[in-house]
């Protein structure tokens, strides 16, 4: 992408009301003035709030929206002039239950309160296979504490990922700290029970997978 197609995204996106972009010296004060308040003051509702973490072009945040209008969607990358695409089309859209958040994801304690999120998707993320690189893998034991300190006592995680050493790591993860795994399948393409949001909504990197059968594996989990 083009630094001026960039820039004028990143002025686009400042014209949205359904985008927010924090400074880092704000969330980390705390001064993020949404926090605890989501429902109240943004979207007016006492829906429950589903996050995509690393959300991209904000595909399937739309997708789930457009799917679930009786829950408020929340995607959250640190590349603005990804998301950009998902929050033009909210905004032509009329939809009212999407909204999106640059930031960085190991600042989310600071962007949402205890209880405050029923569901966490995480969609595609970079599966660090490196072992140094292990603190930056998103469903490592760390960040798993972090979501369950915004999540309500009952709340859904889900993992979906074309990268069989993501979900091989995060269900050996998950089943050595005593989570509890509701579902997984290693190709939910391949599996007839596998849900509908999960195979029903498609972001445009995952098209190409399948275009060369890459399996796309998926994990519905709670914390404990």
């Amino acid at each position: 992408m083009g630094s001026k197609n960039k820039l004028k995204r990143f002025s686009e996106n400042e014209t949205f009301t359904n985008v927010f972009q924090p400074t880092r010296e704000e969330v980390v004060g705390d001064q993020f003035l949404l926090k605890g308040k989501w429902n109240s003051d943004f979207f007016k509702n006492d829906n429950p709030i589903v996050l995509e973490l690393g959300c991209g072009k904000g595909e399937y945040s739309v997708g789930l929206a457009e799917r679930f209008p009786e829950k408020n969607f929340i995607g959250i990358d640190i590349k603005g002039a990804r998301f950009w695409r998902g929050a033009k089309t909210a905004v032509e859209s009329g939809m009212n239950n999407v909204a999106f958040v640059r930031t960085q994801i190991e600042l989310i304690n600071h962007i949402f309160a205890e209880n405050e999120v029923s569901e966490i998707w995480i969609t595609f993320p970079d599966p660090q296979i490196k072992y140094k690189r292990t603190k930056h893998r998103m469903t490592n034991a760390e960040f798993l504490e972090r979501y369950k300190k915004i999540l309500k006592p009952s709340g859904l995680m889900h993992l979906k990922t074309d990268s069989e050493f993501m979900h091989g790591y995060t269900l050996g993860l998950l089943h050595g700290l005593g989570h509890e795994v509701i579902y997984a399948n290693h190709n939910i393409y391949k599996n007839e029970g596998a849900p509908a949001e999960v195979t029903g909504i498609q972001t445009f990197y995952e098209s190409q997978y399948l275009e060369v059968n890459k399996p796309i594996t998926y994990i519905k989990f709670r914390i404990k």
